[in-house]
């Protein structure tokens, strides 16, 4: 797993557990982890895992994530492939996507969160990502979905 992925995860863990309210707060968590990060960093971070500053009933703001948050995991999805994809091929209605060495399950968990019509499931390996899409949809066009949105629509 690459340093941005584990980060990423250890992010998520930290705002699972704990109430964060400040960014600086966050940065000094993943420094006892092992993660040196600059404030831009956590930023980006936050944004990439769908984190939202939210108030909580007694009034303090704090950091949240949740997996189901009402994050637009589409959004999420396009900064996935962006960031990993390397290329995309299709044979009949399955589609393979090469990602850099420990990337393939970061990418199947975004195609999957993203509930992309046509596409019934994804299989990750180490590097690489079989996508399944649906006969009606065939391959070729979940392949051209996926370029799409990794364009950034």
């Amino acid at each position: 797993m690459n340093r941005t992925v584990s980060r990423r995860l250890a992010l998520r863990n930290i705002l699972s557990r704990q109430t964060i309210s400040s960014q600086a707060r966050l940065a000094a968590l993943l420094k006892t982890r092992g993660f040196n990060v600059t404030q831009a960093t956590v930023s980006r971070d936050l944004r990439a895992v769908g984190a939202v500053k939210t108030r909580t009933a007694d009034g303090t703001l704090r950091y949240v994530w949740e997996p189901d948050s009402g994050f637009d995991q589409t959004q999420a999805l396009a900064s996935t492939l962006q960031t990993y994809l390397i290329s995309i091929q299709t044979s009949g209605n399955l589609v393979v996507a090469m990602t850099p060495p420990g990337a393939a399950q970061v990418v199947a968990a975004a195609v999957d969160r993203a509930e992309l019509e046509g596409i019934l499931g994804t299989v990750a390996g180490d590097d690489t990502v079989l996508v399944v899409a649906s006969e009606e949809t065939g391959g070729s066009e979940v392949e051209q979905l996926l370029k799409k949105i990794g364009e950034g629509i």
